[in-house]
């Protein structure tokens, strides 16, 4: 695997793509236990996805400047503080049983995630030659989808495990459950933040050997992050990264509801839960091997586009049709998404004229959209139906087709 870029640092390195997926991924369970435990609609549950991505929106542009300043490897110990003191926040604020803390607790550690993804992408595709950049993307992206997948099944059995969530399917009045289902939260956080401090000190044990590679992928330490703005390609990837991670937060956040429902499979929560893990993340982390595979063969152009029109068209099927095939429909569009962030993430480096910090910048910008685009389904899952709702990400994904369409024909870097 030398010869495509596949080092010890590398491979340090993905760990903290791993990382992220993690913790990120609770936010599906936790969006149903603050449903339960506060009595939200689908636009209010949702709001945590609006607060959590908002994060990428403020902090991408001066984490990537930090980054051109001091270097990744101080900004990735940083990264990891911010989201261990993000998820102890949202402890303490389980336990004062405050929504809106728990929002702003969320926003905190989404900032620290933010800034580890601005060092961490063009830090994992710069290590080793550029023909292979997709492939170490790619496989750097498929440990970020198997820290989802344990993440989901983590929070699953932390938060969503128990009688309560079986038996209650809307608010929680009993104030003794309410108590209980706050406190498995606090158990879950406490624990994912001891996890993230151990973390931070294994690479700060390595930051000589990533701090060697980060050199070498930082030749423009100087660059502004205001560079990629004047590039066309990074603001079409932009809107390509944006539309895609809202299209996919958004379905998942819904995932769990949406099985649970009598007129799809009638799932428990609980089992939703597993559902979403094993197959709507889990066929992400599988299609990320295979796609690993894929991109070796096949133009990124190519398999970029193919996913997203079957992506559309499984979206298509849960919109027009009822019954236990729009929720395996819903489930497959994980296996086909699992390409895409790192596929356009990488083809728009190759095409921008700015530096790959002042681009990263701006693509984890871009990251917002998993804000907008489930906040926008909420709004319609709230006045049509959670089924209507699945039209938002089909048009998601024909805007990523058409991007692969044009990355297709225009291969050099803009000046």
């Amino acid at each position: 695997m030398r010869e495509l870029g596949i080092s010890g640092a590398f491979v340090s390195v993905t760990v903290l793509f791993f990382a992220w997926g993690f913790i990120s991924s609770n936010n599906d369970p936790l969006i149903v236990a603050l449903r339960a435990i506060f009595g939200l609609n689908y636009t209010e549950a949702l709001s945590t996805q609006l607060v959590f991505f908002l994060a990428s929106g403020l902090i991408s542009l001066p984490a990537a400047s930090l980054g051109n300043r001091f270097g990744q490897v101080p900004s990735i110990i940083v990264s990891l503080a911010g989201i261990a003191i993000g998820c102890l926040l949202v402890r303490m604020a389980a336990s004062l049983a405050s929504y809106e803390l728990i929002l702003c607790a969320l926003f905190v550690m989404a900032a620290g995630i933010t800034s580890l993804q601005v060092a961490a992408n063009p830090l994992a595709a710069a290590m080793g030659p550029n023909e292979s950049s997709h492939f170490r993307l790619n496989f750097a992206q498929s440990f970020n989808s198997l820290g989802v997948v344990i993440g989901v099944h983590f929070g699953t059995m932390a938060m969503l495990g128990g009688q309560i969530y079986l038996v209650n399917r809307g608010r929680l009045d009993n104030l003794v459950e309410r108590r209980i289902a706050l406190a498995s939260i606090e158990t879950a956080y406490g624990v994912m933040a001891l996890a993230i401090a151990a973390l931070a000190l294994f690479i700060w044990l390595q930051r000589k050997r990533i701090s060697q590679i980060a050199v070498a992928a930082r030749p423009e330490p100087k660059a502004s992050v205001l560079d990629a703005l004047k590039s066309k390609w990074a603001l079409f990837g932009a809107l390509a990264i944006g539309l895609y991670v809202g299209a996919e937060v958004a379905i998942g956040s819904i995932m769990i509801v949406f099985l649970h429902r009598s007129d799809t499979l009638g799932m428990t929560f609980e089992d939703g839960g597993r559902y979403l893990a094993n197959i709507y993340w889990g066929g992400a982390l599988v299609g990320r091997l295979i796609g690993t595979i894929l991109l070796t063969k096949i133009p990124a152009t190519r398999l970029l586009g193919l996913c997203a029109a079957i992506s559309a068209a499984l979206c298509a099927i849960v919109c027009l049709l009822t019954g236990p095939m729009t929720g395996y429909a819903a489930l497959a569009i994980g296996l086909f998404n699992s390409i895409m962030f790192p596929t356009i993430f990488s083809l728009t480096l190759e095409r921008s004229g700015a530096s790959n910090s002042s681009t990263s910048g701006l693509l984890c910008l871009a990251i917002i959209g998993g804000a907008v685009v489930p906040l926008v389904v909420g709004l319609i899952a709230d006045s049509t139906s959670l089924s209507s709702a699945f039209i938002v990400p089909a048009g998601a994904y024909l805007a990523v087709g058409l991007f692969a369409w044009r990355a297709a024909h225009i291969k050099i870097q803009e000046s």
